[in-house]
């Protein structure tokens, strides 16, 4: 057996059936425990996150505004999933895939909700001041010293997961959709090509990486409020561009989407019906597809997403609660909506239902309104931002797990290897490394998903004070 077979047989468990039930689920009991929070107190939850937004608030040594925080787990979960994530999700699984994408966020809100609660419950000072805090810190100040090891497995995952799902795949990405948008232009980024850690490179390729490194260094060795800083301002406009370029698309055929909510609602539950002929999609491919690409695209119960939110300024837990159901609003029912509607309305009549495929469709829907070339360069501006975000995001995330593994020892080095990193990772074929990540990746739930479901008491008791106090 190969070290390929190997990791996709783990691959196969850690984002299989019953990790996806186990995920979901988690969702579904929390939901009932605080009287499904997301739907009663939705309103509520928009006009004290969304409405805030463009709030003046200052933050003190060592935290981010409330904002910075949320901002900063967007742009993690915000990432290339988006776009080619979904498109894919939606090729193999059908239309209906959407359905059961929107269905794991209507309960992810709440299993978000529950991780920033806890985060901002059980976090910490560390020894430069900065608030620290997350599934780790939850787990032994909330579970017990007893379970130290749950939290340093939860740490050694992370902080090795840090270099494929929030570093080298998504560079690799940045560099293959310039690549591409570069050669719509007649460009030919294949001719010029330099010799790179053996390997035969194209010189785009090994030029993007080390931009993006110098960036990602300048900003991750700035700390916590350098990132919340650039955070902040880059999600807001990487969303509102991606989010007006998808509304034109999908106004420009209007008359579509009738028939592709239709499609949608009945491939939910039988996708060869939804398309109108046998294509061999299954149900269970459909719920797979789409719950997993919601829980994949949002991350609520990976556990990633607290560590960004214990360095918020806000000391109420359950106020900071709420940007955990706006973060998954924003990542799932709106952006991979989008993309979604985008997909069906503007380029439906080119996918191969059942073959997987990527952004070059959204691109393709793109170039149907505005060219090939702005198309092209739309999509490789869209999956840029995203992507730099995710890496941004991602370097906090790895350095907060190297630091509880090692008591803050040696942090700059591994800061050091993870921009590094960023410039191998625009040149390698990444396969392998992406399967490794997305395992890393899936087994990071399940000590976090343990310590929601133990802790959900604490979330529930918190939760009825402060809306005790808000009547």
């Amino acid at each position: 057996m190969t070290i390929e077979d190997i990791v996709g047989k783990l691959n196969g468990i850690a984002w299989g059936p019953w990790m996806l039930l186990l995920l979901v689920g988690t969702g579904v009991y929390l939901s009932c425990r605080v009287g499904f929070i997301q739907f009663r107190k939705f309103g509520y939850a928009m006009r004290n996150t969304l409405g805030k937004i463009f709030k003046k608030t200052e933050a003190g040594e060592g935290e981010v505004t409330p904002f910075q925080a949320v901002a900063t787990a967007l742009a993690a979960t915000v990432g290339t999933g988006n776009i080619a994530g979904v498109t894919g999700a939606i090729c193999v699984g059908g239309p209906g895939a959407v359905f059961w994408m929107w269905i794991s966020a209507l309960f992810g809100m709440v299993t978000k909700y529950a991780e920033v609660v806890l985060a901002i419950k059980y976090r910490e000072r560390n020894a430069a001041g900065d608030w620290v805090g997350g599934p780790m810190y939850y787990i032994r100040n909330g579970l017990g010293k007893g379970f130290g090891w749950l939290a340093s497995l939860f740490c050694v995952l992370g902080a090795l997961a840090a270099f494929g799902i929030g570093n080298m795949t998504q560079v690799n990405t940045i560099a293959t959709s310039v690549n591409t948008a570069i050669d719509s232009f007649g460009g030919s980024t294949a001719a010029y090509t330099v010799q790179f850690l053996g390997q035969t490179v194209p010189v785009s390729s090994l030029m993007i990486g080390a931009v993006v490194a110098m960036i990602v260094g300048m900003v991750l060795f700035g700390g916590i409020k350098r990132i919340g800083a650039v955070a902040e301002t880059m999600v807001p406009v990487m969303a509102a561009i991606y989010i007006v370029a998808s509304l034109i698309v999908v106004g420009s055929n209007i008359g579509e989407l009738g028939n592709v909510f239709a499609m949608i609602f009945k491939g939910a539950f039988n996708a060869d019906a939804a398309l109108g002929g046998a294509f061999g999609i299954t149900i269970m491919t459909t719920i797979q597809k789409g719950v997993g690409r919601g829980v994949f695209s949002n991350e609520a119960g990976l556990g990633s997403a607290p560590m960004a939110h214990a360095a918020s300024s806000e000391h109420d837990p359950v106020k900071q609660g709420l940007y955990g159901i706006f973060e998954v609003f924003m990542d799932t029912i709106v952006i991979c909506t989008l993309t979604a509607m985008t997909l069906l309305c503007g380029a439906g009549d080119q996918i191969v239902w059942g073959k997987d495929a990527g952004a070059e469709l959204i691109a393709a829907a793109f170039s149907s309104v505005f060219g090939a070339q702005v198309g092209s360069v739309m999509v490789a501006v869209g999956i840029t931002l995203f992507a730099l975000s995710t890496i941004l995001s991602w370097s906090l995330y790895g350095t907060r797990c190297f630091e509880y593994l090692t008591g803050g020892r040696g942090v700059k080095a591994y800061q050091v290897i993870f921009v590094c990193v960023v410039v191998i990772g625009a040149t390698l074929k990444l396969d392998l490394v992406w399967n490794i990540a997305d395992t890393l990746n899936g087994f990071m739930a399940v000590p976090n998903l343990v310590a929601l479901l133990g802790l959900s008491g604490v979330v529930i008791k918190l939760t009825k004070e402060y809306f005790a106090k808000v009547k």
